[in-house]
């Protein structure tokens, strides 16, 4: 059985965007006030660096609207 070979150019963009997304997550928490969190910031940030989908999760369930 073969290994389906994993592109190079790829898998360098999916790094590279994965790196942009976690870069803005980082940037959103350290701008925002503390009521726009779920939860806290050093959770948050902890998450990010753990685990790339991390970042997303931050985006759609970190976040709370600012009215």
């Amino acid at each position: 059985m073969e290994r389906p070979k994993v592109r190079p150019k790829v898998l360098a963009a999916v790094v590279v965007v994965d790196l942009m997304v976690a870069t803005l997550a980082w940037r959103d928490l350290k701008r925002r006030p503390e009521d726009g969190i779920r939860g806290s910031r050093r959770f948050w940030h902890l998450a990010i660096i753990a685990n790339p989908g991390n970042s997303i999760a931050y985006w759609l369930i970190g976040r709370r609207r600012l009215d």
